[in-house]
């Protein structure tokens, strides 16, 4: 669904936020962070992440010995999630992706919309994440 700023300003309800310069190496293109809880407060941290037309994610994982992994919450615009060696999915508003800890993907916005969802980080044990290869313009536009 091709969604212009001014619509999408209107439907992301949690805001834009922050240019997301602290992982900016980890994308192509400029995604925004609006954290929505206070890591101090909250055992788990949520945060509104959009994404500009086209930009996307690099490959990562969300390793963790127990427990761990992530959810998106999609919120407004439509994007893609993909898991490696699984076919992408298109992501909508109101769709829900629970990540397994250990599983390489990566997700974004679609080439003509822009994209939020709220991520959630699953709390474990012996967390961490790890930044792996850009997903490329040949494998993008493909989709």
């Amino acid at each position: 669904m091709k969604m212009n700023k001014e619509e999408f300003d209107k439907k992301n309800v949690f805001g834009i936020g922050n240019p997301n310069d602290a992982y900016a190496k980890y994308f192509i293109g400029n995604s925004y962070l609006n954290p929505l809880v206070d890591s101090k407060e909250s055992p788990i941290f949520m945060a509104n992440v959009t994404f500009e037309p086209g930009c996307r994610n690099n490959w990562h994982i969300h390793h963790a010995l127990s427990g761990g992994g992530q959810m998106l919450i999609c919120v407004a615009g439509s994007g893609w999630y993909q898991e490696e060696g699984k076919e992408p999915v298109s992501l909508e508003p109101g769709m829900v992706i629970v990540i397994k800890p250990n599983v390489k993907h990566w997700h974004g916005a679609k080439k003509d919309s822009w994209f939020s969802h709220i991520s959630v980080e699953v709390p474990g044990t012996q967390t961490s994440n790890e930044w792996l290869e850009p997903v490329t313009d040949l494998e993008y536009n493909k989709l």
